[in-house]
């Protein structure tokens, strides 16, 4: 069993109960307010790593949010793991590795049913074959 901050979890709920306890444990005031609504529209992953033994939370912000927004995430963050007498992450009673990373990049489909237009393989290398093959371009080998 995995424990989150406190809250059991199971492997598959870790992201959810990060989002919970993180909310639960962000304060009062206007900036905690601020966080849980950033932490809200964020999406969370959970990532284990065998070989190292360290837990990776991946929290993907929307793109709305600029960079002091997103430091204000960080340091709420920071603040929680610093003041909590509890372990951030813990797995059978022992205490686990870990890492936060917060970022506003989301990676492009590039196959499946939600895949982003446009971003097929062929789509993305048009532009060079055009460029390659465009009329009115000197033919490097080409000797006169």
């Amino acid at each position: 069993m995995w424990s989150i901050l406190g809250a059991d979890a199971l492997y598959l709920d870790i992201p959810h109960v990060l989002k919970s306890r993180l909310a639960e444990l962000s304060g009062e005031g206007d900036a905690g307010e601020r966080f849980r609504g950033f932490l809200g529209s964020s999406e969370v992953m959970f990532l284990l790593n065998g070989e190292t033994e360290e837990c990776s939370f991946f929290i993907t912000v929307p793109d709305e949010l600029g960079p002091e927004d997103i430091q204000l995430m960080a340091d709420a963050i920071l603040d929680i793991a610093r003041s909590s007498e509890l372990p951030f992450v813990a797995a059978g009673g022992a205490e686990q590795r870990f890492k936060v990373i917060i970022n506003n990049q989301r990676e492009p489909e590039l196959v499946g049913l939600n895949k982003t237009p446009g971003m097929s393989s062929a789509e993305v290398f048009k532009p060079i074959f055009r460029a390659l093959d465009s009329p009115g371009r000197m033919n490097s080998r080409f000797d006169l």
